[in-house]
């Protein structure tokens, strides 16, 4: 099967934020009178208001992401294209089409932010965006991401480990899964108006999973903060799992005593398992995972057990039978 990609729509001219005033947030937002000067800024360099608002709210880690230094495991691929990685993408709160995210975002206004972490911890909490992680705790780290039906990126991504995260809110020896729900926000998320999924969208990790330390909380990719379309301000990304583990736009994290509900095995559990795992051994029920297909390429090559992260991860999983969880 051909897989079209989307052409990505190149902006027009004054759709353009200037890196400068993009980077300057800290010298010009101060509540509502960050938000007029943001848009008097705007008029005066002819943006449009949906820009303006958004030169007002810029990234507060927007620095820090362009400036993080280089960590986790060194992958030797060419890295895709930012055009291809940020046009042709899943998140079904914005619509089920590839190129719906990209299209369909555009209202959507990820800061400010918070994120929950409660459950079966000593002390739960209740982050603003600025508080979730230390600057000088992010790094660019290059992974390849594997999504559904054998396509894949590899793609610089900018975060910090999920743990430092999770050791914040002290766990309980009861924590042995971890629980994700992203944003639901219908007003400004066309798909989350439809039946097409129940909302919000879930995942969940086994505890060792989360803390795996190359399991992400990315904030960034390609040294830029994360577009709307590919799950700003924060998601998830755990590089041996097919892409739909990966959450976006997370609000909610909880760790809990059994397995939680996933929105995909919720779906439709005969074809999406707990664990997600890449493996070429075990095809879905409508395609095989033996070969994959590099998004940009033309030829299918072959898939690597545990998407190319055995000899780190294979470990989780001694003993288990990858066929039956799958």
């Amino acid at each position: 099967m051909l897989i079209k990609i989307r052409t990505p729509r190149h902006p027009r001219e004054n759709e353009v934020t200037p890196k400068e005033l993009y980077l300057s947030r800290r010298r010009f937002l101060a509540g509502s009178a960050g938000l007029a000067l943001g848009t008097t800024l705007g008029a005066r360099l002819g943006l449009t208001p949906g820009v303006a608002r958004a030169a007002a709210m810029a990234n507060p880690l927007a620095g820090a992401i362009a400036q993080a230094p280089k960590g986790g495991p060194a992958i030797s691929e060419p890295v895709t294209s930012k055009g291809d990685a940020t046009s042709y993408n899943n998140f079904y709160e914005f619509g089920s089409g590839k190129g719906d995210p990209e299209e369909r975002s555009g209202d959507f206004h990820p800061l400010p932010w918070t994120l929950t972490i409660d459950g079966e911890v000593e002390k739960p909490l209740t982050l603003g965006f600025e508080d979730l992680v230390p600057a000088d705790a992010l790094e660019e780290r290059i992974y390849r991401l594997r999504c559904v039906e054998a396509w894949s990126m590899v793609i610089p991504w900018t975060g910090f480990s999920l743990s430092r995260l999770i050791e914040r809110a002290k766990p309980l020896s009861s924590a042995k899964y971890v629980a994700f729900e992203t944003v639901v926000r219908p007003e400004e998320m066309p798909g989350q108006r439809t039946g097409l999924l129940d909302w919000p969208y879930r995942e969940g990790l086994r505890m060792d999973e989360a803390m795996h330390p190359l399991t992400l909380m990315a904030v960034g990719m390609y040294g830029d903060p994360l577009p709307n379309q590919n799950g700003a301000p924060i998601r998830l990304v755990v590089p041996w799992k097919y892409g739909f583990k990966s959450i976006k736009s997370v609000v909610r994290i909880s760790l809990v005593k059994e397995e939680p509900p996933t929105t995909w095995n919720m779906t439709n559990a005969r074809e999406y398992g707990f664990y997600s795992n890449v493996n070429p051994q075990v095809d879905h029920p409508r395609w095989s995972q033996a070969k994959e297909r590099r998004i940009g390429d033309f030829l299918r090559r072959d898939t690597l057990m545990f998407n190319g992260y055995e000899e780190e991860v294979a470990g989780l999983y001694t003993g288990m039978d990858l066929r039956k969880f799958y």
